[in-house]
């Protein structure tokens, strides 16, 4: 359990690269990703283009994890993602549950509100 909650942090730490590659290399060949207000994504090729695409307008980000914990191959990280598009500061309070396998990620599931974050974007 201390072992996935370091990888955790290690992951979380990782988004301030804005390094597709690099974020996709912490899944499981297999690993999936749902950003809860959008559909599922499973697989290396498809989380690099998935988290590349959504990350290719941010300038910087940042998360600061405010809880986290776990048990077993489950760990649960509360954050506060505060991240730059452009001139535009987002920050955006999220949820995320991580099922574990051997060390990687087998399943993300992030919870946020979507109106925050588009909010933010309209100005």
């Amino acid at each position: 359990m201390t072992d996935n909650i370091a990888i955790i942090r290690d992951f979380i730490a990782a988004w301030s690269r804005l390094d597709a590659r690099e974020l996709t290399g912490y899944f499981t060949e297999t690993g999936t990703y749902h950003n809860m207000p959008a559909a599922p994504v499973s697989g290396h090729a498809a989380l690099e283009r998935f988290i590349g695409g959504f990350i290719a307008s941010w300038t910087r980000t940042d998360w600061d994890i405010l809880t986290i914990m776990g048990e077993g191959d489950t760990v649960i990280a509360e954050r506060l993602d505060r991240t730059r598009i452009g001139d535009i500061e987002i920050d955006l309070p999220c949820c995320g549950i991580f099922e574990m396998e051997d060390g990687k990620i087998a399943v993300w599931r992030d919870y946020f509100d979507m109106a925050t974050y588009t909010r933010a974007l309209a100005g």
